[in-house]
């Protein structure tokens, strides 16, 4: 791996100022600590750079973006692509009234304490999302009964060829989980509107709750699987008698059946068996197929579980 100012890294990149790096290993950049190398990996100084990065670009290659790299797993043999991270210059926090527009890349906890000193609601929730704003809009993610979109007004983004949009709310569809709207486009900034008089002040007692029902203390994506209709997919892994089953250095945590831990030494590969080992045998004892809401990324076929 090698990393250097992306200038100097060839003729198609000579006017980028941000940091590109050749054979980046993704697993310093995932919550699980695994993964294989990113072909490319760039963070941009700024919405320019990465407009210019883009362009730079052969359009036949994949590009993914990442933000702190929860709900990611990336296999052992690495992308064959191009990944963005956008880093502190996309973590712009600003507030009129209670209209708050949010970068991209800042930490949902962030978003979540600035609302609750600004008496604006209900945003206490992105506390319990350990992402960024970006990822949460892409996947409409959730937690404590609340969801990313739920306040969303608009959205400025940036498409293949570098050229900005913004998009109001109603071009998007949010569902749980996940979101569907224009295609092969990054998310810049959100634009929210809250609610002066929304529910505000419970940050403390949510992130004490979330300590005592999920396993911070090891590297973990958060939930692996979505809540079937109706249902909870801890409890039907948990059903299954799944809590504390290993494939390597990978466990099914005995403290939340849906968060799979690093214990350390684990590789992509046995995360992945171990999240089809959970299908099939939930599958077999409730008749219920569970949907993977980690997105996995990167070279290979599936293990066989």
């Amino acid at each position: 791996m090698s990393a250097a100012p992306a200038r100097s890294q060839g003729p198609d990149f000579q006017a980028l100022r941000g940091r590109l790096s050749h054979d980046e290993p993704m697993s310093r950049h995932t919550h699980w600590r695994v993964g294989g190398p990113a072909r490319l990996f760039f963070v941009p100084a700024d919405r320019s750079d990465l407009a210019d990065f883009l362009r730079a670009l052969d359009p036949a290659l994949p590009v993914h973006f990442v933000g702190m790299g929860s709900n990611l797993l990336v296999r052992d043999a690495g992308i064959q692509g191009a990944v963005v991270s956008l880093g502190r210059a996309f973590r712009e926090l600003n507030r009129s009234g209670s209209s708050v527009e949010a970068g991209a890349g800042l930490p949902c906890t962030a978003l979540a304490k600035a609302c609750s000193s600004w008496g604006l609601g209900p945003a206490d929730f992105f506390a319990g999302i350990p992402g960024t704003v970006g990822g949460a809009l892409a996947m409409n993610a959730g937690a404590f009964g609340g969801e990313t979109w739920d306040s969303v007004r608009s959205v400025e983004t940036l498409d293949r060829g570098g050229n900005r949009h913004s998009r109001p709310r109603g071009q998007y569809r949010p569902g749980y989980r996940q979101l569907d709207g224009p295609a092969d486009e990054c998310f810049l900034t959100a634009h929210f509107e809250f609610d002066a008089a929304g529910q505000t002040g419970r940050i403390r007692s949510l992130m004490a709750e979330r300590r005592r029902r999920q396993p911070l203390n090891l590297p973990s994506c958060g939930s692996v699987f979505r809540n079937p209709p109706g249902g909870f997919a801890g409890e039907l892994i948990e059903r299954a008698g799944l809590k504390g089953m290993r494939q390597g250095a990978a466990e099914v945590s005995t403290k939340h059946a849906n968060f799979i831990v690093n214990h350390g030494g684990a590789t992509a590969a046995d995360i992945e068996r171990l999240i089809l080992r959970i299908q099939a045998t939930v599958r077999e004892s409730s008749g219920v197929t569970l949907e993977p809401e980690v997105r996995i990324l990167g070279a290979g076929p599936e293990p066989a579980a």
